[in-house]
């Protein structure tokens, strides 16, 4: 699988009902806890005082990212995704680095 680190920001729409909002929230949590049991989500931070969230998520390809995983996410049509492509570095602490 490939590697991806994942910037979302997510924007509800105005006028959006509130219940809306939290149940999508809700399922959101949900979806999160299954992807990454299934080794999609590894890690997912937000910056402290901001309203977006960076992750480093998995999948076979960025097609697949986009169609299978985050695509599937209940607040992805309110999401603007940045995505990089990564791999380790030489250097990785971890020991886990392989010259690219």
């Amino acid at each position: 699988m490939k590697e991806f680190l994942v910037e979302l920001v997510t924007t509800v729409p105005e006028g959006t009902d509130p219940a809306e909002a939290e149940r999508r929230n809700a399922a959101e949590a949900v979806r999160a806890a299954e992807l990454a049991r299934a080794g999609h989500l590894v890690r997912l931070w937000r910056p402290v005082g901001e309203l977006r969230s960076v992750g480093l998520w998995r999948a076979a390809d960025e097609a697949e990212l986009y169609e299978k995983v985050l695509g599937t996410l209940p607040l992805w049509p309110w999401m603007t995704p940045k995505v990089t492509s990564v791999h380790s570095h030489p250097n990785d602490p971890t020991g886990t680095g392989a010259a690219v």
